[in-house]
């Protein structure tokens, strides 16, 4: 799943050691180009809930990647602080463009771990198109068939972060539309009454409007359809230029711009729960990554992840510092 809200900030680069001068020379080759990264310097330790009392990543040298929207560079940021809690020295590869550079970072080895999306490895790396309607039964189905690629999928958080339909309140209670199948039914009564605004990609993708469509026999004329940036989309959606915006179930704006977030009834949409993915080689010389991320994965969900992406879209905090914030405020790490 390539997702392309509002670019976030940058994490704010710490100053460089002797580790950030060794390992800069190790970039990231993929399809977009070279990725240069920095260690984390930041002073912490394991928390009073971090589930270890030692630093069983002591010695250990690990690269963390992410891809380049505000959710997965918090997410990045989150799986570092973790790993340098927990004693290991950390590279900072996190916002690299697009799904499949983060992705071969990690299958390759150039990077030790990532947080990824369940969908986004079913149907983008595994080449399915039939998404599984169980959370659980998409993970072990991900987790199952990708260790032929040298990757382990660690058990997957609640967070999904899938796509939506949403409307301003006025338009909610103009329509009265609570799920995507009364969204169709009112396309057949009055099709000038649904306008999208939607992004480029989501206009395309068969896990997209047209699958959407199709699933739910929607009537939605070409003419009723505007393509935009994702943040336009959600500026868009609340000023009722649209009907119904193209939203992320996870972002901070749904909550910020009082959006309402329609119930896809037909689960259509795959689901994109969140979970470590690990290269399988570092995992077997550092088993510890799989502890230290445990109670971290299983504190994510919606909630968390709309707050988080929240302080960065719309606050415009550091995602570093938002992740850093949470991470000591859950007990997770503790400044050292």
């Amino acid at each position: 799943m390539s997702r392309h809200p509002r670019p976030a900030r940058r994490p704010r680069r710490r100053p460089a050691t002797r580790f950030t001068v060794t390992l800069l020379a190790a970039v990231v080759v993929g399809g977009c180009g070279l990725v240069s990264g920095s260690a984390m310097s930041d002073n912490v330790l394991p928390g009073p809930k971090a589930g270890y009392p030692d630093r069983p990543l002591t010695g250990a040298h690990l690269t963390v990647t992410s891809k380049e929207f505000t959710e997965q560079i918090v997410l990045g940021q989150i799986m570092g602080l973790v790993f340098q809690a927990a004693g290991a020295l950390v590279l900072d590869k996190t916002s690299i463009q697009g799904s499949i550079g983060a992705r071969e970072a990690v299958k390759s080895g150039t990077a030790d771990a990532a947080y990824e999306y369940t969908g986004t490895g079913w149907i983008t790396y595994l080449g399915h198109t039939k998404p599984i309607v169980n959370p659980y039964k998409q993970w072990t189905a991900v987790r199952d068939e990708d260790r032929k690629n040298g990757i382990v999928w660690l058990p997957a958080s609640t967070l999904n972060n899938t796509y939506a339909l949403a409307l301003n309140s006025a338009n909610f209670k103009k329509l009265g539309v609570h799920n995507l199948s009364e969204v169709a039914a009112l396309s057949h009564k009055n099709p000038g009454a649904v306008t999208m605004c939607v992004e480029n990609e989501f206009a395309t993708r068969n896990d997209g409007l047209p699958g959407m469509a199709r699933a739910y026999g929607m009537n939605v004329p070409s003419a009723n359809i505007r393509k935009m940036t994702g943040g336009v989309v959600y500026t868009e959606t609340e000023k009722g230029t649209c009907a119904f915006g193209e939203v992320f179930t996870t972002d901070g704006r749904i909550k910020a711009m009082h959006l309402h977030v329609l119930a896809d009834d037909k689960h259509f949409f795959p689901n994109y729960n969140v979970a470590p993915e690990i290269n399988s080689k570092a995992l077997k010389k550092y088993p510890a990554m799989a502890e230290v991320l445990a109670p971290v994965t299983k504190a994510l969900n919606n909630t968390v992840a709309q707050e988080l992406n929240r302080k960065v879209d719309v606050d415009g905090e550091d995602p570093h510092e938002v992740a850093k914030d949470w991470l000591v405020r859950e007990g997770f790490i503790k400044e050292g």
